[in-house]
C-alpha cells in the first residue's frame, strides 16, 4: 500500500492498450509515492512503461484501473474543467523542448500566461524573472531556431514554471543532450528543487542522470515496478538484476570485467575474486591495507570506482584476494562486518551476468 503522506500518490496503476486486435498493459499494478520535494528518478530501457506512468500522474494518460492523487486531489474524479486547473500544478519538459518556432524565446515562456489573470506588464515581469533563473535573460529575443539543444531545453523549463507548479516532470529531457549539456541541466533542475521548493520527476534510461540529482529511485521492467528506495540504497545494494546492470554500467564495472575476460588477462589473475560494495566510511583505514595488516591477505585491486552521492562516499571494487583459504575467509568475514557487501566473481562468467 501507498503511504498517505506523499504529493503524489498512484494507487494500482494499470494502464491497457488494445490495437488491431493486440492488447499492451504498459503499465501494471503500479503504487507509487513521491513526497513534496523529491527529486524522484524512474528509470529503465525503452518500453518499460515509465513514460506511459509518467503521464499518468497529470492525466494525460489515463489509467485502464487505479487512483491518482496529486495535492490530495483524487485526479481521475474531477471534470474536465477542474483537471485542467489541476494541471497548471504540474509543469512538464519534453526530450525534444516542444518550443514554437514561430515564437521568440519571451513568447514561448509567455504562452501559457495568455489566460492568466495578470496584466501585460506582470506578465512581462514574470517571464523576464523565469528567464533569469534559467539563465537565458540574453536570448529573450531569439527563435528557438538560433538556440543551441541545452538552451531550447532551459526555455522548455521557463515555461514550464509559468504557472507556478508544485509539481515539474521531466520526461527524458537530457536524452537529447550532449553529456556536458545534461549535467548543466540536471544542476538546474536540482537548484529549482531547492529555491523553489518544487518536486522533480525524472524519467530516464541512464543512470548517470539519475546519480548526479535525484534522492529516490524506482526501476520498472515490463511494465511493473521491480525495485524502490533511496539513490544509496538502490546504487549502494542493488536488488534486480536489471538494477544492478545499471548501477554496473553507470560505475563501468561490467565494461572491466568484460575486458578482463577478452583480453585473456584472466590467466595472469591469482586468488579470489570478489566485488565489495559499501557505503560511507566504513573504516578509518583502507580496506586493502586493512585486510593484509590483520590477516596477511593481499588484494590486488582490479577495479575501483569511489564517487560521492548526496554527501556519502558510494564505493564498488573488485579485488583479487591471495593467501591462505582460512585467512582469505576471516577477511570476508571481517569486511562483512564493517557492513561492505562481498559476493563472488566469476570471470568466465562475467559477460553474461
Amino acid at each position: 500500500m501507498v503511504e498517505k503522506n506523499g504529493i503524489i500518490q498512484l494507487e494500482n496503476i494499470d494502464v491497457t492498450f488494445h490495437s488491431e486486435g493486440k492488447t499492451v498493459e504498459a503499465v501494471k499494478d503500479i503504487s507509487l509515492n513521491i513526497n513534496k520535494g523529491d527529486i524522484f528518478g524512474v528509470i529503465g530501457y525503452s518500453g518499460a512503461g515509465k513514460s506511459t506512468l509518467v503521464r499518468v500522474i497529470n492525466l494525460l494518460q489515463k489509467p485502464t484501473s487505479g487512483t491518482v492523487i496529486v495535492n490530495n486531489q483524487n485526479l481521475t474524479k474531477l471534470s474536465a474543467k477542474e483537471l485542467r486547473v489541476a494541471r497548471k500544478n504540474i509543469g512538464m519538459i519534453f526530450q525534444h523542448f516542444n518550443l514554437m518556432n514561430s515564437l521568440t524565446v519571451f513568447g514561448n515562456v509567455d504562452f501559457p500566461l495568455r489566460d492568466s489573470k495578470l496584466s501585460k506588464k506582470e506578465r512581462k515581469e514574470k517571464v523576464e524573472h523565469l528567464l533569469d533563473l534559467v539563465g537565458l535573460s540574453d536570448r529573450a529575443n531569439n527563435y528557438p531556431s538560433q538556440l543551441s539543444g541545452g538552451q531550447k531545453q532551459r526555455v522548455g523549463i521557463a515555461r514550464a514554471l509559468a504557472n507556478d507548479p508544485e509539481i515539474l516532470i521531466s520526461d527524458e529531457a537530457t536524452s537529447a543532450l550532449d553529456p556536458k549539456t545534461t549535467t548543466e541541466i540536471l544542476t538546474l533542475l536540482g537548484r529549482l528543487n531547492k529555491e523553489l521548493g518544487i518536486t522533480v520527476v525524472i524519467i530516464t534510461h541512464e543512470m548517470d542522470a539519475i546519480k548526479q540529482v535525484c534522492n529516490r529511485v524506482a526501476v520498472m521492467e515490463s511494465g511493473k515496478l521491480i525495485e524502490e528506495g533511496d539513490l544509496l540504497t538502490i546504487f549502494g545494494s542493488p536488488k534486480q538484476k536489471l538494477t544492478k546492470d545499471f548501477v554496473n554500467t553507470s560505475t563501468q564495472v561490467k565494461q572491466v570485467l568484460d575486458e578482463i575476460k577478452e583480453s585473456g588477462l584472466i590467466n595472469s589473475i591469482s586468488g579470489r575474486v570478489v566485488e565489495l560494495n559499501y557505503i560511507g566510511n566504513v573504516t578509518n583505514e583502507p580496506l586493502v591495507v586493512g585486510i593484509y595488516k590483520r590477516f596477511n591477505v593481499e588484494a590486488n585491486i582490479l577495479f575501483s570506482n569511489i564517487e560521492r552521492l548526496q554527501g556519502t562516499t558510494v564505493g564498488i571494487m573488485i579485488l583479487a584476494l591471495k593467501g591462505d583459504d582460512d585467512k582469505v575467509v576471516e577477511a570476508i568475514k571481517y569486511l562483512n562486518d564493517l557492513n561492505v557487501n562481498v559476493k563472488e566473481v566469476n570471470l568466465e562468467e562475467s559477460e553474461g551476468e
